[in-house]
């Protein structure tokens, strides 16, 4: 058994803990990363989002598959936990503007080709 312990997620901002948190995110591409001590193994964790508080922490928001099962979760940890590492940082700047690419629309569907050759026509060429 590891003497190192899983590290809780940390609970969302209230009002009551002053000003809101500076939240920095990174481009989908190049973001810095995690490991996440988790069902006894290291995670790779990528990290979409870091959150200053006003009382000196910093909380990672991060994407984890918590059981080596490939289903990934969002989850959201105060740094300084034993139960995580930095993996790895990006050659990006940290933006504190939302990503405008991700916002108001949804993706659009691939543009389908018409058929062309034998299988747009039946089985005598017609």
């Amino acid at each position: 058994m590891s003497a190192i312990s899983e590290p809780e997620p940390a609970r969302p901002w209230r009002p009551e803990d002053g000003p809101e948190p500076e939240v920095w995110t990174w481009p989908p591409g190049d973001r810095p990363a995690l490991k996440v001590w988790s069902a006894g193994a290291w995670r790779y964790a990528p990290v979409t989002a870091r959150q200053d508080w006003a009382d000196d922490t910093f909380r990672y928001q991060v994407l984890v598959d918590l059981r080596g099962d490939t289903t990934i979760t969002h989850r959201t940890y105060v740094w300084g936990h034993p139960g995580l590492r930095r993996c790895h940082g990006s050659d990006a700047k940290p933006s504190r503007g939302a990503d405008e690419r991700r916002q108001g629309e949804m993706p659009q569907a691939p543009r389908r080709r018409p058929r062309t050759g034998p299988q747009g026509r039946s089985a005598t060429g017609r």
